[in-house]
C-alpha cells in the first residue's frame, strides 16, 4: 500500500482528505501534537507525525525516517482577514512562514523520499491563489507564491507529479472567521463541503500514471 503524508489534517479539508485516502494509503498525519489530530488518526488507523512547519529542526526530523514517500499533501495554512491598510508586517510574516516557507521546507526535506517513489505532491491552494480576494491581502499573496513554487517544482523535478488544487469557498472554521470579518451571515449551503474537495484531491492522486494533472479549479455550484 502506498504512503501519504498530509499536513493540517486535524479538521476541515485536511481530515476529509485523510478519510478519502484511508482505504488506499498508509496515512501519516503531520502536525503539532493535538487531541484533534490524535482523534482523526485513531478513527482512521493512521499515524500522527510530529511536525511544526515554523520550526526548521522539526521539519528535518519529520523527514529523516522516510526513505520513500508516494504522496505529500500540503494542506496546512493560516489566514488573517484584513485589507492591506489593516494588515501588519507580523501577520504577513506569520502567513508566509506557514503557507509558503513551511511548505517549501518540508518539500525540500522530503525530496529524496519523493524522488525514490516517483511520487506526487498536491498543494491545497485557493481561489485566492488565482484571483486576489478583498480582505485577504497576506493570504492571497501567500497563495500566489505557493502556486509559483508548485509550478517551479513541477518544472525542476520531472519525475514527480505536482498538482495545485484551487477550491472556492469551503465550509470550514477558516471560512466562518472570514464571513464574521466581512459581517455577513454564514450559510454553509453556499460553500463547497470539505468532503467534496477531498474527493477531488483523491481523484487527482488516483490519476493513472500516464497522466499529470497540473491544476484543478473547483467552485461551489451555488
Amino acid at each position: 500500500m502506498k504512503t501519504a503524508m498530509i499536513t493540517g489534517a486535524s479538521g476541515g479539508i485536511g481530515s476529509a482528505i485523510a478519510e478519502a485516502l484511508a482505504p488506499t494509503h498508509i496515512l501519516l498525519l503531520a502536525g503539532r501534537p493535538a487531541a484533534r489530530l490524535d482523534a482523526v488518526a485513531a478513527r482512521l488507523g493512521a499515524t500522527t507525525w510530529p511536525l511544526d512547519l515554523a520550526d526548521p529542526d522539526s521539519v528535518e526530523a519529520a523527514a529523516e525516517p522516510l526513505a520513500e514517500l508516494d504522496v505529500l499533501v500540503h494542506n496546512a495554512g493560516v489566514a488573517y482577514p484584513g485589507r492591506v491598510a489593516e494588515s501588519t508586517p507580523e501577520q504577513w510574516r506569520a502567513t508566509f512562514e506557514v503557507n509558503v516557507i513551511g511548505a517549501v521546507a518540508l518539500t525540500l526535506a522530503l525530496l529524496p523520499a519523493l524522488r525514490a517513489a516517483r511520487g506526487q505532491v498536491v498543494f491545497i491552494n485557493s481561489g485566492s491563489g488565482l484571483n486576489v480576494s478583498p480582505g485577504l491581502a497576506a493570504y492571497s499573496a501567500s497563495k500566489f507564491a505557493l502556486r509559483a513554487f508548485a509550478d517551479s517544482l513541477r518544472a525542476d523535478e520531472p519525475s514527480l507529479r505536482v498538482t495545485s488544487v484551487h477550491p472556492g469557498r469551503v465550509d470550514t472554521e477558516m471560512q466562518r472567521d472570514l464571513i464574521a470579518y466581512e459581517g455577513g451571515e454564514y450559510e454553509p449551503a453556499k460553500f463547497l463541503s470539505a468532503e467534496t474537495v477531498a474527493q477531488v484531491v483523491a481523484g487527482v492522486i488516483a490519476t493513472p500514471l500516464d497522466a499529470h494533472t497540473h491544476q484543478v479549479v473547483v467552485r461551489p455550484r451555488a
